[in-house]
């Protein structure tokens, strides 16, 4: 083999290594980003999720602490009532 056929089979050979080389690099990238893709639409989905359980728990706190007003509401209207009838006595 002569100087100039074996310079031009290392270049022909570290063409393909060079191209399978990066044929290799882009598939890992592209699985990556891939993953990267499910990863992110699942943490949105939870995300979401989590934003219903967050507005379920705050309409649940508003309705109890209104229950509670009108529950303390009849507590002052009873002790008033009883407070009236106790004089009579």
């Amino acid at each position: 083999m002569t100087n100039a056929s074996s310079t031009y089979l290392s270049i022909v050979i570290g063409a393909v290594v060079g191209a399978v080389i990066t044929w290799w690099v882009y598939k890992i990238q592209k699985n990556t980003t891939v993953k990267q893709e499910e990863t992110l639409s699942r943490i949105n989905a939870i995300e979401e999720s989590h934003d219903k359980v967050l507005k379920s728990i705050e309409t649940f706190q508003n309705h109890h602490e209104r229950i509670l007003n009108e529950i303390l509401s009849l507590d002052k209207k009873i002790d008033t009532m009883i407070e009236a009838i106790k004089p009579e006595e």
